[in-house]
């Protein structure tokens, strides 16, 4: 089991910059959904961006602490536009 802090805490461990929201989807600390905005995603694919992320996460993914994952990624001006 994960807090959300603790997910934010290793996207930005590998990610500075980014701007990080996690949500708890279950209440059980190992579903999550996940929105991500870095300018590291800068001129990379959607899949390009995702693998960044999950490469923070790979840790807790692999020994399950994290069992499910929904992932949201964008660049600042990609994040800007939406909202």
């Amino acid at each position: 089991m994960m807090s959300p802090q603790q997910v934010e805490g290793m996207i930005k461990a590998q990610l500075p910059d980014a701007q990080v929201q996690v949500q708890d989807l279950t209440g059980g600390g190992d579903h999550y959904q996940v929105t991500v905005v870095s300018s590291q995603f800068a001129n990379k694919g959607l899949v390009q961006q995702h693998q960044l992320v999950y490469g923070a996460l790979q840790q807790a993914m692999s020994s399950e602490a994290i069992h499910a994952l929904a992932l949201k990624t964008y660049t600042p001006e990609a994040w800007q536009a939406t909202n």
